[in-house]
């Protein structure tokens, strides 16, 4: 599948629309994403904001991530599903959960990052690239020290 991709929530009052492909998939296992998500990770795709048609009310709620970059994550008010986050070190992109995107869309995770925060008994595929905190910026260059 490609783009575009579609989504809502489980009570259909947000719904979106991204006409681009992602700048990054990733499983995000930092503390608060285990909030999100139940205790497992969330799964996240990465768009650039300008592809992006949202409608529907959201609610939202902010914090300083361990990252030292505020977060803010919308959801819907009605059903409570996680819909995205935005970063203020990156607010021409947005962070759109796996779980929105109707099904069939295709995308998985190439990297698990925040692996330092996992569970013992967190179950990470080998295939992933994993960092044990916050990755570079989408597109940027890694960090050479070892």
């Amino acid at each position: 599948m490609g783009a575009p991709y579609y989504g809502r929530c489980n009570c259909g009052a947000v719904t979106i629309t991204i006409d681009a492909e992602p700048v990054a998939t990733r499983q995000c296992w930092c503390r608060q994403c285990q909030r999100t998500a139940a205790g497992g990770p969330t799964n996240n795709a990465i768009f650039p904001l300008d592809a992006i048609t949202i409608t529907g009310a959201r609610a939202e709620c902010a914090y300083v991530a361990a990252s030292g970059n505020t977060l803010t994550h919308e959801f819907c008010p009605g059903c409570g599903v996680p819909v995205l986050g935005r970063s203020d070190a990156r607010l021409h992109l947005r962070t759109v959960r796996m779980g929105l995107l109707n099904e069939g869309h295709g995308l998985a995770p190439t990297m698990a990052i925040w692996t330092d925060e996992a569970p013992t008994w967190a179950a990470i595929d080998p295939a992933l690239e994993r960092w044990p905190q916050q990755p570079p910026a989408p597109g940027a260059a890694p960090d050479p020290k070892p």
